[in-house]
């Protein structure tokens, strides 16, 4: 039944029925409403801010767990690159030391990518940093690791191929001892006899009587016979192979021809002093891997330790001692 609603008028002293405005009444609901659903709105929206719905509380979990297992592979990842510096750090002071290589640079062993940037696609990923970081650090381990597969490769083959590489390595003086007076000129820094200027000298000096032998020092193949007038004269190159390579210089006779396959031993050539030379004298040299290198280094075997303490302070020694 409908409420109906009257009201006293005090001008008539009578009631009289209160007509309902339609109008008013669309507009009360409307505003009842509208509060409804601004509260409902505020409601929902203070809920979610702090109560969160069982998917989301379910994907923070993950992502805790996520960031979690990156840290653990950080440390994982450290403990693999300490390990990796320490056969790095074998592999320069002892193994490669053994066959005489020299130490691969960290310049080379800790290359960076550089250039555009590799981890682009990561960008604006859920906890991109850790992703990036991780992937960063194991794509160095990666070159560092196969920088040093690389190393161990040319160790093995060397290993492989011992026999071959001590015959081939230089290792005895290119003249005998009987056959020559000093060393005149040592590998390093000097005053140069023509210029008088300071000038490295790449090689050793050994003065002697024209027409003496001058030997091979390593087992190889002649790859060079050829004359210069004003450089080193009548000169022979020798490929010992495995990166080693000698060069005798000022040579009065050549004894050998190019392609011409070579014993340590064998005689060469006879010393002299042809090309840009101021008498009788061998210009020795070793090259490893395009390098020169101190020759002296590489008769050691050949000498006694007296012998080559005395050649180290530079003192005249050998002339007495026999081939």
């Amino acid at each position: 039944m409908r409420k109906t609603k009257f009201i006293f008028d005090s001008h008539t002293l009578e009631y009289r029925l209160v007509e309902k405005d339609k109008r008013k009444r669309l507009l009360k609901f409307l505003s009842y409403f509208a509060g409804s659903i601004v509260i409902a709105i505020a409601y929902i929206a203070v809920f979610e801010y702090f109560f969160d719905s069982p998917e989301e509380r379910k994907l923070k979990r993950e992502n805790q767990e996520l960031v979690l297992n990156y840290q653990l592979l950080d440390k994982k990842i450290a403990s693999a690159d300490q390990r990796l510096n320490r056969i790095q750090k074998n592999d320069d002071q002892m193994y490669r030391t053994i066959f005489e290589l020299e130490p691969i640079p960290d310049v080379i062993r800790n290359a960076g990518f550089g250039g555009v940037n590799r981890y682009e696609k990561y960008d604006g990923w859920l906890n991109s940093d850790e992703i990036i970081r991780t992937t960063s650090y194991l794509d160095r381990i990666s070159k560092k690791l196969y920088v040093q597969t690389k190393s161990y490769d040319e160790i093995t083959f060397l290993t492989q191929n011992k026999e071959k590489y001590n015959a081939a390595r230089p290792a005895i003086i290119p003249v005998a001892p009987k056959d020559y007076r000093r060393i005149s000129d040592y590998y390093g820094w000097r005053k140069d006899p023509f210029t008088g200027k300071r000038k490295q000298h790449k090689g050793l000096d050994f003065s002697g009587p024209k027409g003496k032998n001058i030997y091979s020092t390593g087992d190889g193949v002649v790859v060079d016979v050829r004359y210069t007038r004003f450089g080193y004269g009548k000169v022979v190159t020798i490929d010992h192979g495995f990166g080693f390579k000698t060069k005798y210089a000022h040579l009065h006779k050549w004894l050998v021809k190019k392609g011409q396959k070579v014993k340590r031993g064998d005689a060469i050539g006879l010393m002299g002093s042809t090309g840009r030379s101021t008498g009788p004298h061998l210009h020795y040299e070793v090259i490893h891997k395009g390098k020169k290198l101190n020759p002296l280094n590489y008769f050691r075997r050949d000498v006694t330790d007296e012998e080559f303490e005395r050649i180290v302070n530079k003192e005249d020694l050998l002339v007495n001692r026999k081939k």
